[in-house]
Parts: structure tokens; sequence; C-alpha cells
């Protein structure tokens, strides 16, 4: 997986997460937790993964409306346990379902 950008942490709760304490990529060969991401052409987050010890740990995938507004979440854990979210135009969550994805 190539990454666009390489965090050390997150702050909030909210969705999108916000990170931190950005890193170069070279750094991720000296930490044991660190966090990928991908960000679209207009620099939204479209990806998150958190890698411990070089395993994938959490995954936070965004999609967004023609408006920039959050329009998707789907978060999966390291148990391959998902959550689909759905956010209307104030942000609300409208939808939610759970998911397994198959290993």
């Amino acid at each position: 997986m190539t990454y666009d950008q390489f965090y050390l942490s997150y702050t909030g709760v909210a969705l999108p997460l916000r990170m931190v304490s950005p890193i170069d990529q070279a750094a991720t060969e000296n930490r044991n937790t660190w966090f990928g991401v991908c960000v679209d052409d207009a620099g939204r987050i479209t990806l998150i993964h958190k890698r411990v010890y070089g395993e994938l740990e959490l995954s936070h995938r965004y999609e967004y409306d023609d408006a920039g507004r959050l329009s998707l979440a789907e978060i999966v854990n390291v148990d391959n346990e998902g959550r689909r979210l759905s956010f209307d135009t104030a942000g609300r969550v409208v939808a939610e379902e759970e998911f397994e994805v198959e290993a």
C-alpha cells in the first residue's frame, strides 16, 4: 500500500479523524505504531491505516459529497469487524450498519 502522508497520532473523536504529528515515511521504519494516510485531489483524507508492528490494526475509509462534506465512513478494526456510517449534509449519522471483512 502506498500512502500520501504519515502520522504518529490523531486527535478528537469526530470523523474524519484529525491527524497530528506528521512524520516522514522513513521514520515509520523506527516506529512500532504509525498511521498511513491517503488524500484526494482536494487534500481530504480518504483512507487511514493504523499500522502496529507492520500489521494493519485499524482502517478508516471516507467519502465526501459534491460540497466536500463527509457522506460515508467505513471503519474496520483488527478483528475485521466493520461499521459503515452515512451522514446527512449537516454531518449527522443517518444510517449505520455493521459488516465483516473477509480476511
